[in-house]
């Protein structure tokens, strides 16, 4: 079943969160993961300005700060929302995500209040795929913009069986 194109335009949010240091911490250990090069260290440790307070304070930053894909962890409300938005219907047993892009702004530091807010801004059908953009934009408490997000959703409408 193709998605209805009236969903376009259909807002989520705002979306209030607080950053702290020990959330900034913790997600910057997960994903550097002993993984070297990958927001880390050649050792596979997360870099130092994202866990290290004594470090971060010596860089041009003055303060800890969150790795690029931490706004993973707030940006993506918007489109996880209208992925199971009864209202659009999408099969969610047929979606997958499948691609998101960022755009950055202002680094995220502890203590930030971050505001996102989402919109449906495409659907399209191609064959059996019908496809869904949401795109976010996320403000810190100054107003700066912090992260814009494009997240796309394929469904795949299964044939018919028969009868």
């Amino acid at each position: 079943m193709a998605i209805d194109p009236r969903h376009v335009g259909r807002r989520y949010g705002p979306f209030r969160t607080t950053v702290c240091a020990e959330r900034i911490r913790d997600f910057a250990t997960a994903v550097a993961g002993g993984v070297p090069g990958h927001f880390g260290t050649s050792t596979g440790e997360p870099h130092p300005y994202f866990v290290d307070e004594e470090a971060a304070a010596r860089s041009r930053y003055g303060s800890l700060v969150a790795p690029p894909t931490f706004g993973v962890t707030f940006a993506m409300h918007p489109f996880a929302l209208a992925c199971a938005d009864p209202e659009i219907g999408l099969d969610l047993v047929h979606l997958l995500h499948a691609e998101q892009e960022f755009e950055y702004g202002s680094v995220v530091r502890p203590g930030d209040v971050l505001t996102t807010t989402g919109e449906v801004v495409e659907v399209r059908s191609k064959g059996p795929l019908d496809f869904m953009t949401v795109r976010s934009e996320t403000r810190n408490q100054a107003g700066e913009l912090v992260l814009s997000g494009r997240w796309s959703a394929v469904v795949r409408n299964p044939s018919p069986s028969p009868s």
